[in-house]
């Protein structure tokens, strides 16, 4: 899931990344263009109530990639990207649209 909150200027836009309480993973990370796809860059902590969360302060207008890597090896897209790009891996990127 995804929580766009922009400053009154619109030049920011700070993003909430979830995943839900029903993901089988002990530790994940969300990676992407604001990174440099970094796994130790922006690392998710986990919620009591189960589930990931990691906010994210970027620059608006702009569109970015992302995915997520859970426990160092599998990678996930979200639900609620606005969209997804072929990669170069044979996959795609969900993409993040502030």
């Amino acid at each position: 899931m995804l929580k766009k909150n922009y400053s009154s200027t619109r030049k920011f836009c700070r993003v909430t990344f979830r995943l839900p309480a029903g993901i089988e993973a002990e530790t994940a990370a969300v990676l992407g263009d604001f990174n440099d796809w970094n796994p130790e860059a922006r690392p998710m902590r986990k919620l009591k109530a189960g589930g990931f969360s990691a906010t994210v302060s970027l620059s608006a207008p702009a569109e970015y990639r992302f995915r997520y890597l859970l426990d160092g090896e599998r990678w996930e897209n979200d639900d609620s990207a606005d969209g997804y790009q072929a990669n170069a891996f044979g996959t795609e990127d969900g993409l993040l649209k502030v």
